[in-house]
């Protein structure tokens, strides 16, 4: 199949080719982005520059609901919908660039891996999990802020909050525990790195059941915007509007059913397993300040408390673990007394005074 045929099947249809000057700045912006952010990994500009500026790069009309910037790896070429500022094509080129870096292709010019995705089996795996990690690189090197939004019913903290939100904050979440270093070596570089500390930190069947499920909201994601698109046909039938309708509930139900499940995967899978291997009053205290802070990285549903009651409940184990270690408790309830205070102060437009009194 021809590369225009395989354009056309996604609904991408080419206008024309991006000018010289707009390729220039887009190389320009993007190799000062990337080289500045991620210092560690050695980056430099001019190499990047030369590599951006020999993309080809296209204006295309896409479908609605389509992304503003698209790689297409057949061809290493972008395709940026028309009607987009150099602003803005400057912006997503950053993301679409990330996968150009990442690709590995064998000596038929055939894909076979694509940062932390593999297209070796019959199915191809990983997919969900190598888009939230180049969207969360690519925010990093947009200097995004932190903000909180709220998608399928989940408020959340996203520095992605228009491009796979609820993904990108699952893997901050992910990273918060692994470190950044590691994602990023294994985003760019292609590599099992990231894959293997998971595997190690959180268990091998978490890590495949959290790798299923990012794909899951993935492809979720698509299929409202598949049946989004559909419902405005008018030719349709009341009974496939209907259809369609229920379609994309159905989608949204699961995202959001998806998402609780594996925010309670990682929480659970890390922390147990961190509380089972405490030996010393050192680690008593990075397991009590590490789960602190995974406060601030959570989704929350409507009156929802499940990361409190966790919380409160590992602060117990802690206790007996600290009873063990020392023969006293304490230098641990005056922390956790003061936790407790901090945290009904800030959920404090989400529980009532009745609730904190049973508490």
């Amino acid at each position: 199949m021809s590369i225009e045929n395989d354009l056309k099947k996604d609904g991408i249809k080419v206008i024309q080719e991006v000018d010289t000057l707009s390729v220039t700045l887009i190389a320009k912006f993007v190799a000062e982005r990337l080289s500045s952010t991620f210092l560690f990994y050695d980056l430099k500009y001019s190499d990047l520059f030369i590599k951006i500026s020999r993309i080809p790069m296209y204006i295309a009309s896409m479908p609605e609901g389509m992304a503003e910037a698209n790689y297409f790896y057949k061809n290493s070429s972008i395709y940026f919908k028309e009607g987009l500022s150099i602003e803005e094509m400057q912006t997503y080129a950053v993301h679409e660039f990330i996968h150009h870096l990442q690709e590995s292709k064998d000596k038929k010019n055939v894909l076979y891996r694509l940062g932390l995705c593999d297209f070796t089996n019959f199915k191809v795996y990983g997919m969900g999990l190598n888009e939230a990690a180049v969207q969360y690189l690519a925010s990093k090197a947009l200097r995004n802020e932190t903000e909180t939004v709220k998608y399928y019913g989940i408020t959340f903290p996203s520095n992605s909050p228009n491009c796979y939100p609820l993904l990108c904050n699952l893997m901050a979440q992910i990273v918060y525990l692994t470190g950044e270093p590691i994602l990023v070596d294994s985003t760019l570089g292609t590599n099992d790195k990231f894959k293997s500390k998971l595997i190690y930190l959180l268990g091998e069947k978490n890590f495949y059941t959290i790798q299923n499920n990012f794909d899951k909201i993935l492809y979720a994601e698509e299929k409202i915007v598949q049946y989004s698109n559909k419902i405005k046909d008018d030719s349709l039938s009341e009974k496939q509007i209907v259809k369609c309708a229920y379609g994309i509930g159905s989608s949204k139900k699961k995202i959001t059913d998806t998402y609780i499940a594996t925010q309670k995967l990682i929480l659970s899978s890390y922390f147990e397993h961190f509380l089972e291997n405490i030996h010393s009053i050192y680690e008593i205290e990075t397991f009590r300040k590490q789960l602190y802070g995974y406060k601030d990285y959570i989704g929350t549903l409507q009156d929802d408390t499940s990361f409190n009651t966790f919380y409160i409940n590992a602060m117990a184990k802690l206790e007996e673990k600290e009873t063990l270690l020392t023969g006293s408790t304490a230098n641990l309830v005056p922390y956790r007394r003061n936790f407790l205070s901090i945290l009904w102060q800030k959920c404090i437009s989400l529980w009532n005074n009745k609730q904190m009194e049973k508490i």
